[in-house]
């Protein structure tokens, strides 16, 4: 029988592991660091986002999100722009240098992911890994009903 309480460690340290090693080297390497790499990230590929989307795309707090959008927006790679269906919130889109950015930043965050995952797994475990992971997560948001 499987060891769930070793699986849960192992799955939580690898990724507590996983974070620090591929946000050092986006530091190093591109001095960016991987929160910020995941939300510009998310604005790269679907600009137009609000706070609260971006808060339930991650399962963060809209208050972490905007402290951190906020950092981001000083460094000047996003910006607020008027949301033309609701005053009270803006849209976020990258900057120009923002974009720069980002692009400087995905193929460092690319072969880390590589070095991390395909170095070691097969296209089948990965897969299976990929599903599982999936499978997990959807059940559960069905059972909180909230984003997991």
């Amino acid at each position: 029988m499987p060891d769930l309480k070793g699986l849960y460690h192992d799955l939580v340290r690898f990724e507590t592991e996983l974070w620090a090693v591929v946000d050092a080297r986006l530091r190093g390497e591109c001095d960016l660091q991987l929160t910020w790499f995941e939300i510009m990230q998310r604005l790269g590929q679907a600009p137009g986002k609000r706070i609260q989307d971006l808060a339930g795309d991650f399962a963060i707090s809209v208050g972490g999100t905007s402290k951190v959008v906020d950092r981001i927006e000083a460094a000047g790679y996003c910006r607020r722009i008027p949301n033309p269906n609701d005053r009270r919130s803006a849209l976020l889109e990258l900057t120009e240098e923002g974009r720069i950015k980002l692009s400087q930043a995905l193929p460092v965050f690319e072969d880390e992911l590589d070095r991390r995952f395909r170095s070691v797994l097969g296209a089948a475990e990965l897969e299976r890994m990929e599903l599982s992971l999936r499978l997990l997560r959807a059940s559960a948001f069905s059972e909180t009903g909230r984003a997991a």
